[in-house]
């Protein structure tokens, strides 16, 4: 009889626990919301969080915060995020760096991509100019193959990001080139070089490269995404030119630690979605070269799942194992 009685009282608990749980999720928000970056103020992923948080918050009714806690490729700030309450209230801005880059470099990494992260919705992507000194004699991605297949081992590319580095890589497999890999901290010190034809080639964002390809001191021979970008139009995709099989891309997302309540999680999915569909935000990060792209959490754990194989392969191509 008190084992019967027991099990009642627990099953009783249950259901006043799962019935606060829903109250918690129907009354959400009802206070500030913290949006974590991987990188410091002033970036283009601190630039994303500030313009879609601030029209988020004007439908969701609460503050959005944003908050940087850049290093170790965005690990610290993931891992804060996922070893916070599931309650909706703290978030990450995801981006490839921590998600794709991190767990595809350790052998024993401080979380789990696909399991201790809540997936909320795709943001959009990070566009990639492929630009060449000028004094290089190439003008487009088959130029690039011809003279490397006939200069093996001349040529050097430089990269300031993981992302940048990962992309390269995966061309030079697929077209089977010799190019040497030149490493920097950031874009500013490799875009210094590639100036001064140290080097000869990289992927840059489009904040960096920019001003040189207006002064034609670069020019863009391709780019990181699937579609050709707004801002150059005349720039054609690396499919266009002949070379299929690309996949590696610089995305953003939106996440929270693992667990959080579906009701909150489609919450903070509807209202994010709103504020990216909106014209300013897409005006604001298109001129950065962010198209945007909102999702389902379906979608974004497919695409979490598909980048981190991606990197993770390219990697061990390139012949760099976890750490």
């Amino acid at each position: 009889m008190f084992q019967k009685h027991k099990l009642i009282l627990v099953g009783l608990m249950l259901s006043c626990l799962i019935l606060l749980n829903s109250a918690l999720a129907q009354n959400f928000p009802n206070r500030p919301i913290r949006i974590i970056t991987p990188l410091p103020a002033g970036s283009a992923t601190d630039s994303v969080a500030r313009v879609v948080s601030k029209a988020a918050s004007e439908i969701l009714g609460q503050p959005i915060v944003v908050e940087n806690k850049p290093g170790a490729d965005g690990a610290i700030a993931a891992l804060e995020v996922a070893r916070a309450a599931p309650d909706g209230y703290t978030l990450l801005l995801a981006t490839n760096s921590p998600l794709s880059v991190v767990p595809a470099l350790k052998k024993n990494p401080p979380y789990d991509a696909n399991k201790d992260f809540t997936p909320i919705t795709d943001i959009g992507r990070f566009t990639l100019f492929l630009v060449v000194n000028t004094e290089l004699p190439v003008k487009n991605v088959q130029d690039l193959i011809a003279y490397a297949k006939k200069n093996p081992g001349t040529l050097s590319y430089a990269s300031g990001n993981t992302a940048g580095f990962v992309a390269m890589e995966q061309i030079k497999a697929i077209a089977g080139l010799d190019i040497v890999h030149v490493p920097y901290k950031g874009e500013p010190t490799a875009m210094n070089d590639l100036l001064s034809n140290r080097v000869q080639l990289m992927f840059s964002n489009l904040t960096t490269a920019m001003p040189h390809i207006q002064s034609e001191k670069l020019r863009p021979i391709s780019l990181s995404l699937p579609v050709r970008s707004n801002i150059l139009p005349n720039v054609p995709t690396l499919a266009e030119q002949g070379l299929q099989g690309f996949s590696i891309i610089s995305w953003n997302a939106l996440v929270g630690p693992a667990k959080i309540p579906p009701n909150i999680v489609n919450r903070l999915n509807t209202a994010f979605n709103q504020a990216l569909s909106q014209p300013e935000v897409i005006t604001a990060l298109g001129k950065q070269g962010i198209p945007i792209k909102g999702s389902t959490p379906e979608a974004l754990a497919q695409l979490i799942k598909t980048q981190l194989e991606d990197y993770s392969r390219v990697l061990r191509a390139a012949g760099i194992e976890p750490e």
